[in-house]
């Protein structure tokens, strides 16, 4: 699926592949009395990655007859592990990044016996529970992802931060305005088709998901979708296109540039880019960021955070040595152990049973009353449209194809997609 994007050097963050510890295949292993585990992660930045080895390191220091060999196989994971279903060799431990019932559910272990499940934040209920009671991974930590402003610019500026998407829209124009185009109003690194997936799976929830039509969600479970409203946001992207609200190398920029350019004060908002504001800080600390919920669109609705999991560790249910797997998501249940991975990652816990503060606690405290809603494509979307969504918009940008003709093509291929995969 996506992953949906993050720190430290985040240009290193979605780009650099770190191999892992071993080349040893995923099954575990026992050697003269010792358990090696292999586990598998997206966590994609240097600072995630050191997180979670330094826990890892911790585990194996308190129980030195196992051992865990990690990778980390960035924008390849989600390749390796459909190898690894197709061939039954899982690994361990891995993580099931927004996919813990659908994709990954028939090779996971149960874990509702492990103590840590008292914890679990309710809003993760509907993602790693299901209405039996099997809990299908441990969280790490969770998503709450919105939209990320510069809020030194929009202060300067004074602009309010926007709840509905006119009022985004009437903030992308200001800063167009009182910069004299200096700064980019909306910021992508369209090289990348995932930045325009990013705005369209985020935005397809207050699109769809609305109080005006109570049954909305049954509908959309059921399939039911009405792809010509999807042209609300295509024509929406393609104005602000026109209206030089977007970077000029929109289609060309790449995520390595996002930091720099919001460190300079060049940038205004990014959708998504929860994981910036470590990076930022660490280049200029006198720019200041901050998060809101995604805006609404239809009238007498409320914002919503768009999220769920975000990094997990589920258990193979074939493993070996699940005992020992499941030791491990023991040792990092441990309050002191949640509070340090979710400040170590700069996300909210994924348990309830500690006060971990990070870079956006003020934010998050201030919507802490926001639902927070899965993402729309891991609930109603098949296997794919992540692609459909990024690639339809780099043509739409590109002058290839008109907003309505965007709309037709997802429509096709969410019905073709669906077919599939009966």
């Amino acid at each position: 699926m996506k992953k949906v994007l993050k720190t430290i050097a985040i240009a290193a963050s979605l780009t650099t592949i770190i191999a892992g510890c071993s080349s040893k295949s995923s099954s575990s292993s026992s050697e003269g009395g010792k358990v090696t585990l292999s586990l598998y992660s997206t966590v994609t930045n240097e600072s995630d990655q050191k997180t979670l080895t330094d826990v890892i390191n911790k585990f194996e220091k308190e129980n030195p007859n196992i051992d865990i060999k990690y990778n980390y196989p960035a924008d390849k994971y989600e390749g390796v592990l459909r190898v690894k279903m197709a061939a039954n060799d899982m690994p361990d431990l891995f993580d099931t990044h927004g996919w813990a019932q659908k994709r990954y559910g028939n090779y996971v272990e149960d874990l509702s016996d492990m103590d840590w499940v008292k914890d679990l934040d309710p809003n993760l209920d509907p993602i790693l529970k299901d209405a039996k009671g099997k809990v299908y991974a441990y969280p790490l930590n969770q998503a709450k992802d919105g939209i990320t402003y510069n809020k030194t610019l929009l202060e300067k500026y004074g602009i309010k931060p926007p709840t509905t998407f006119d009022e985004f829209m009437t903030a992308l124009e200001t800063i167009k305005k009182k910069s004299k185009g200096e700064v980019t109003p909306l910021w992508f690194y369209g090289s990348d088709k995932s930045s325009f997936g990013q705005y369209f799976d985020q935005f397809l929830t207050p699109l769809f998901v609305t109080k005006s039509n109570p049954d909305s969600e049954k509908q959309l479970s059921e399939g039911n979708i009405n792809w010509s409203d999807y042209t609300f946001l295509t024509e929406k992207l393609k104005e602000m296109q026109d209206k030089g609200l977007l970077n000029e190398d929109v289609l060309t920029a790449q995520v390595q540039q996002m930091t720099d350019l919001m460190a300079q004060n060049k940038i205004g908002f990014i959708i998504g880019g929860g994981m910036l504001g470590p990076s930022v800080e660490e280049l200029n600390p006198k720019v200041k960021l901050g998060i809101i919920p995604m805006p609404v669109i239809h009238k007498g609705d409320d914002p919503v955070w768009i999220g769920g999991e975000r990094h997990t560790l589920a258990v193979w249910k074939d493993s070996k040595h699940k005992k020992e797997a499941k030791k491990f998501i023991e040792f990092i249940s441990q309050p002191e152990i949640v509070k340090e991975i979710a400040e170590g990652t700069s996300l909210p816990a994924g348990l309830t049973n500690t006060d971990a503060k990070n870079y956006y606690s003020g934010d998050y405290e201030k919507f802490k009353d926001v639902q927070v809603q899965p993402y729309f494509d891991r609930l109603y979307l098949p296997s794919g449209m992540w692609d459909v969504l990024g690639g339809t918009a780099q043509e739409l940008l590109s002058g290839k194809m008109t907003p309505k003709e965007v709309s037709k093509k997802v429509g096709e291929e969410f019905d073709r997609l669906n077919k599939q995969k009966k």
